[in-house]
């Protein structure tokens, strides 16, 4: 009997935002497995006796994320961790947009504002600053050309460069007002499911308030072109082989044609709610990994 753990974060005192973990414990259960849902930072897991680590929604990492880097090395000598820790090193910093791009894959043009760089914010179009490190939109925000903007992502970028965090530096795609953003979910090597979400950021909030992570969310089916790129963003992966799941996002650039926004590899949220008929596929891919 395959013991396996999804591994999520503590949300107390709020209840879990992932409606999916009880779906998939009960579905592992229920094809024969021991399965538990536990918190990457508890120090009483003895996760030695699992056959299988699953990341599944660490959605608090992004706050400490040494600390949870450090946990997944911890975790992956001493069982199987999915995805393995220098994957989940290497995506946990979004400067991996400039490897993908160096290795000719369409993604969102990014600049890199590290703290003690001189600040230089574009002039003449809409842009988006968000750090390299972060999730659910954290920290992020969309500013439009005149002084009054230009102040005010002045100061989004002190305050986190106070905090010691890398901005990024990004136009903002306007092909997502009309076509959304799309992500295509891989799972055990495959295209699992897609869907599609609004725009997350309005040019009025503020970088530091909550956003919606996923408005307008639906089931999408990609076109030739997003598979394409998708799959060429996933080969570019350093040890793409050991992937167990990948989330590639997508937008349109000015030419129409879909460009990497940002590649999940972590803890991506797999949207088993709105692809029911998913959840089959997954449990089959995990038990196969659990007893490999």
């Amino acid at each position: 009997m395959p013991r396996v753990a999804l591994v999520t974060y503590d949300p107390r005192p709020q209840p879990s935002k992932d409606a999916d973990l009880p779906v998939l414990v009960a579905a592992l259960r229920e094809a024969g497995a021991e399965a538990d849902a536990v918190f990457w930072d508890d120090g009483d897991v003895d996760w030695g006796g699992y056959d299988l680590a699953v990341i599944r929604s660490t959605w608090d990492y992004s706050w400490r994320a040494d600390e949870f880097v450090a946990w997944a090395r911890r975790c992956g000598k001493v069982t199987r961790l999915a995805n393995p820790a220098e994957v989940v090193r290497w995506n946990t910093d979004k400067r991996y947009l400039g490897e993908l791009a160096e290795a000719g894959v369409p993604v969102v043009p990014t600049r890199y504002l590290a703290p003690g760089d001189p600040v230089s914010l574009p002039e003449g179009q809409e842009y988006v600053v968000k750090p390299t490190s972060g999730a659910g939109a954290r920290y992020a925000a969309r500013y439009a050309p005149g002084p009054g903007q230009h102040k005010t992502a002045v100061r989004h970028l002190e305050r986190m460069h106070a905090e010691g965090l890398t901005a990024m530096v990004q136009p903002y795609m306007r092909g997502i007002d009309a076509g959304g953003e799309r992500a295509l979910q891989f799972f055990g090597g495959r295209l699992l499911h897609a869907s599609r979400k609004r725009a997350v950021l309005s040019p009025d909030t503020a970088f530091d308030a909550d956003k919606v992570a996923h408005p307008g969310l639906e089931p999408w089916t990609p076109t030739p072109a997003e598979r394409e790129v998708a799959e060429r963003a996933l080969a570019a992966v350093p040890n793409a082989s050991e992937l167990l799941y990948a989330r590639v996002d997508l937008v349109d650039g000015d030419d129409g044609q879909p460009r990497v926004m940002e590649l999940e590899l972590v803890e991506p949220n797999l949207f088993l709610f709105l692809h029911p008929e998913s959840v089959g596929p997954v449990v089959d891919i995990l038990l196969a990994a659990a007893r490999r």
